[in-house]
Parts: structure tokens; C-alpha cells; sequence
């Protein structure tokens, strides 16, 4: 008769092949990790600079409200910050229109927001733009692409 404790092996250690399989798992579930925050960081960068284009677009138009036209082109969205010395000079400007700011802020990726007025997008008001990701107009896909007021999202 074989008794009980002689039959049993002895486990002293991980197979090399099973650490290579504990390794792979590990590899492919951070790449799926680092894959989702990667599309959350872009996603979260692109709904800002919607958000911040329509914080832009109604600073103008208190600005607007006050001063009867929108600012110049010249004028800038400084002009949501201080009184413009350029004609027309705003009689009724009554800013701030950008509460806490000392300067215009930038979008997510470190890009001046461009303002253009009278509009090429909106002949009859002004533009106001992030060119995305890649900082240049036009782009090809969703992170790169042109973000305007035109955008419903």
C-alpha cells in the first residue's frame, strides 16, 4: 500500500510556461486598459473645446448684448476681457465677459481658439474654431478634425 504523503508531488514553483501565459494575460489586459484611457483622454479633450467654444460664443454675445456688433477681427476675443482700444470702441462694454481670466484661454491641446469676423462658416455672424488635435484645418478623423460653432454636440 502507498501511503497518502509519498503520492503527493512536489509544488515547489511556478512552470516556466505558466508564467509566460500569466505574463501575456497581464500584457493584453493593459493594453486594453491603456487603449480605453487613451479614447477617453481624446474624447474628454474634444468635449471640452466644445464646451469652451460655447462659453466663447456666449461671452460674444453679451459682448454683443452691450455693444451692438460682435468684436472685430483685429479686436479679438481679448476684447471679452478688455475694453478694446481699436475702433469701433465699445461705448457700453461692460466686461469681463470671461470671468477670472487675465487671457484668452487656449484649447485642450495649446492651441489659440480662432476667431474670425464677419464669418466664412456664418456670413452673417463670426467663426469660432479649434482646428484639433493635429492644430492644422480640415483633419481626417474625429480627434483631428475642425471643432467650430457650427457643432451641435
Amino acid at each position: 500500500m502507498i501511503r497518502w504523503h509519498t503520492r503527493l508531488r512536489s509544488n515547489n514553483g511556478f512552470t516556466l510556461i505558466e508564467l509566460v501565459v500569466v505574463m501575456i494575460i497581464i500584457t493584453i489586459l493593459a493594453g486594453a486598459v491603456t487603449l480605453q484611457v487613451t479614447n477617453y483622454t481624446k474624447n474628454a479633450r474634444r468635449a471640452r473645446a466644445v464646451q469652451d467654444i460655447k462659453t466663447l460664443e456666449t461671452a460674444i454675445d453679451l459682448y454683443e448684448a452691450d455693444s451692438g456688433y460682435p468684436p472685430t477681427a483685429e479686436q479679438g476675443l481679448m476684447a471679452l476681457i478688455r475694453k478694446p482700444g481699436t475702433a469701433p470702441v465699445p461705448r457700453n462694454w461692460n466686461g469681463p465677459y470671461l470671468k477670472n481670466r487675465t487671457t484668452v484661454p487656449k484649447d485642450p491641446w495649446g492651441n489659440a481658439y480662432i476667431y474670425v469676423f464677419p464669418g466664412r462658416l456664418i456670413p452673417t455672424g463670426y467663426d469660432l474654431m479649434s482646428y484639433g488635435a493635429d492644430g492644422s484645418p480640415g483633419g481626417q478623423d474625429e480627434y483631428s478634425a475642425d471643432i467650430t460653432n457650427l457643432d451641435e454636440d
